[in-house]
């Protein structure tokens, strides 16, 4: 990856709707070069998919719940069910696994509390949980899903500066 990469990057991770040609004129490349960089990033997986980003809020989605899980049980066979039944779920937007006190991390998009409420109860009967607790966001302050990619950069240049 090279500053070219980083720069294609940086624009289509904030919006991927430009032509390709005004990609390619804005990292200083014809556009089959471009095109080549781009399909070659998709490969490698640095580019992991191209959406849409929808607002929750349009969509009557009112109500965002961070639910932290402290398991109890860590066997194979328990993970396995407790991940495919909480992955099916079309409320869970986000689902991590994690080291420290909480075991599982969930971001939860509702219309309401009432539908949190039913999504909870089947939550909690999908096996044995030790504790859940549920935070409620008051206020998006910052939302992004663009990585930093300034800091790829530095790391491109001390690279460079050590060949």
């Amino acid at each position: 990856m090279d500053t070219i990469d980083l720069k294609i990057l940086s624009i289509i991770q904030e919006d991927v709707t430009p032509s390709l040609a005004d990609i390619a004129s804005r990292v200083g490349l014809s556009q089959t070069p471009c095109w080549k960089r781009i399909q070659r990033l998709e490969e490698k997986g640095v580019i992991s998919k191209r959406v849409a980003i929808l607002s929750p809020e349009s969509l009557g989605y009112g109500l965002t719940a961070y639910v932290s899980i402290v398991s109890g049980e860590h066997s194979d066979k328990w993970l396995a069910k407790f991940t495919q039944q909480v992955t099916e779920m079309p409320e869970v937007i986000e689902f991590f696994r994690l080291a420290g006190a909480v075991d599982y991390m969930l971001r939860v998009v509702v219309t309401d509390i009432a539908q949190f409420d039913e999504f909870y109860k089947r939550l909690i009967s999908i096996a044995p949980l030790q504790k859940v607790t549920s935070h409620f966001a008051m206020e998006k302050i910052k939302s992004t899903t663009a990585l930093p990619l300034n800091i790829a950069a530095e790391k491109l240049k001390k690279r460079k500066k050590a060949s």
